[in-house]
C-alpha cells in the first residue's frame, strides 16, 4: 500500500487517505467524529499513527497540520441571524420540495407544474427548467457531493436523471406502477434509488439507466429511503476512540433503508438486493427514517407519536423516545451521528444526544424546542450539528441552539405554511419552501 495524498473533510470531521494497492487507487476515511476545537492534537495523532500504517513517521507533521485545520474550522462561530435575501416566485403551481447542492451555489425546486427548476443562489436567477414529466414533480435530489446530476420523481410513475449543466435528460426510469415519492443517489453516484406508492423501492444504474433491483418487502407505500453514508466502523473497536476508520466506497452506500405506511422500515444490502432486517414496532405509519453517519443506528419517526432508534447490525430496537403529544413528522441525525432531532404535529421539535446510545444506555434529551404555533413538518441541522432549523405551518422557520434549545432567530415573511427548509454546507445560507408558492433565500 502506498499513500498518494490526504483530503480533508470538514463535516463530519475527517481525513481521507487516497492510496494505491495492487495497481488500484482506493480511499479510506479516518473519521474524527468526536473532534472539538479543544481536542488534544498530539493525542489524536498518536492514536492515528498507532492504528494506521499509511501514516508513517515522515507524514506525521502533515497529519498534525490537518487536525489543527479541522479544529480551527470547528472553532468558528456559527451564523445564527439570517435576513431575507431573495424571494423567488419559482413556479405557477405549488412547490413540492427544495434542495441545495453541496456548495450551496445552486438549489432546485420541484412543483405541481410538472417541472424542476435549477437556481443560482447568489443571484436568485433561474439556470434551467427541467421539463418532460407528465405529472407533479414531487421528489428531487442532487447527486451529492458531486452535484453535477439531478434526479426527479413524479406522480407520472417515472423518475428522470438530468444534467445540471445542460438541463438534458439522460434517462427515464420507468417500471413503477404508481407515483414516485422519494429518491436518493448513493454516495459514490453510481446508483439511484426510488420509492413509490406501489409499495416497491427500485435501484437503477445511473450510467446505463438499467434497473438493478426491485426491493419488495413492504405492504404499503414507500415514503422514505436513504443510503448509508459512512459505513460501519471497520476497526470494530470502541466507539469512544478518537477516530473510527471507514473504507470509503465500501461501507458508504452498502446499506439502504426504506420506510413505509405499513408501519415498518426495511434494511437492504444494496449489493445483493436482499433484505437484511425488518424493523417492526411502530403502531402507525412511518413518516421519516434516517441513518446515523456510521450507519450503526437508524432513527424512525411515526404517526404513533414516537421516535425509535434501532441497531442496524441486529435489527433490534434500542430506544423508544416519547414526549411528543402528536404525530412525529420528521427525524434526522446531525452530520456526525451524535445528535438526533425530531419534528412533530404538536408544534415542537426535540433534540437528543445519541453519542451514548448502546443497548444498556439511555439517550439523553438535550432540548425541547417550543414556540411554533403550528405543526412542525421539517427539521434539519447545520453541518456542525450546533444549530437546528425547523419549518412550520405557522408560516415561519426558526433557528435554535441544538444543545440549549434557545431560540436564535425567526425567519418571517412567508404568507402560508413553510414545509421545507435546508442549510447549505457552510451553514451561512438557508432556503425555505412554502405553500405561499415562494421559495426564500436567507443570509
Amino acid at each position: 500500500m502506498k499513500l498518494k495524498r490526504f483530503l480533508l473533510r470538514y463535516f463530519p470531521p475527517g481525513i481521507i487517505l487516497e492510496y494505491e494497492q495492487g495497481g488500484d487507487t482506493k480511499t479510506k476515511s479516518l473519521d474524527l467524529l468526536e473532534l472539538t476545537s479543544k481536542s488534544d492534537t498530539e493525542e489524536i495523532l498518536a492514536e492515528i499513527c498507532e492504528k494506521e500504517p499509511l501514516v508513517t513517521e515522515k507524514r506525521k507533521f502533515q497529519v498534525f497540520e490537518l487536525i489543527e485545520k479541522l479544529k480551527s474550522k470547528l472553532a468558528h462561530a456559527d451564523k445564527s441571524k439570517f435576513g431575507s435575501y431573495k424571494v423567488l416566485r419559482a413556479h405557477i403551481l405549488p412547490l413540492t420540495n427544495v434542495a441545495f447542492d453541496k456548495s450551496g451555489k445552486h438549489f432546485i425546486t420541484g412543483s405541481y407544474d410538472r417541472t424542476c427548476k435549477v437556481w443560482e443562489t447568489e443571484t436568485g436567477s433561474e439556470v434551467n427548467t427541467l421539463e418532460g414529466h407528465r405529472n407533479v414533480v414531487y421528489a428531487i435530489a442532487f447527486n451529492l457531493p458531486f452535484s453535477d446530476k439531478i434526479a426527479t420523481g413524479s406522480f407520472d410513475k417515472t423518475a428522470r436523471l438530468w444534467s445540471v449543466e445542460t438541463g438534458e435528460c439522460h434517462h427515464v426510469f420507468q417500471s413503477h406502477s404508481a407515483e414516485v415519492v422519494c429518491l436518493q443517489f448513493n454516495p459514490i453516484s453510481t446508483i439511484l434509488a426510488t420509492g413509490s406508492m406501489d409499495t416497491l423501492a427500485k435501484l437503477w444504474d445511473i450510467e446505463t439507466g438499467v434497473e438493478l433491483a426491485s426491493l419488495n418487502g413492504h405492504t404499503a407505500e414507500v415514503i422514505a429511503l436513504q443510503f448509508s453514508q459512512g459505513g460501519s466502523s471497520s476497526t470494530g473497536g470502541d466507539t469512544h476512540d478518537c477516530y473510527q476508520e471507514t473504507v470509503c466506497g465500501a461501507g458508504a452506500g452498502r446499506l439502504m433503508l426504506t420506510g413505509s405506511f405499513d408501519h415498518t422500515v426495511c434494511l437492504w444490502d444494496v449489493r445483493t438486493g436482499d433484505r437484511t432486517h425488518h424493523l417492526i414496532g411502530h403502531a402507525a405509519e412511518v413518516a421519516a427514517a434516517g441513518f446515523s453517519y456510521d450507519a450503526s443506528l437508524v432513527a424512525t419517526a411515526s404517526m404513533d407519536k414516537t421516535v425509535r432508534v434501532w441497531d442496524t447490525r441486529t435489527g433490534r430496537q434500542l430506544h423508544l423516545l416519547g414526549g411528543h403529544l402528536d404525530e412525529v413528522l420528521d427525524v434526522t441525525f446531525d452530520a456526525s451521528g451524535r445528535r438526533l432531532a425530531s419534528a412533530s404535529a404538536d408544534s415542537t421539535a426535540r433534540v437528543w444526544d445519541v453519542s451514548t446510545s448502546g443497548a444498556n444506555q439511555s439517550i439523553r434529551a438535550l432540548s425541547h424546542l417550543t414556540g411554533h404555533e403550528g405543526e412542525v413538518s421539517k427539521v434539519c441541522f447545520n453541518s456542525r450539528g450546533t444549530l437546528v432549523l425547523t419549518a412550520s405551518a405557522d408560516k415561519t422557520a426558526r433557528l435554535w441552539n441544538a444543545e440549549t434549545g434557545q431560540l436564535q432567530d425567526i425567519l418571517v415573511g412567508h404568507t402560508d405554511e413553510v414545509f421545507s427548509c435546508a442549510f447549505n454546507y457552510e451553514g451561512d445560507t438557508i432556503i425555505t419552501g412554502s405553500k405561499d408558492n415562494t421559495c426564500r433565500i436567507w443570509r
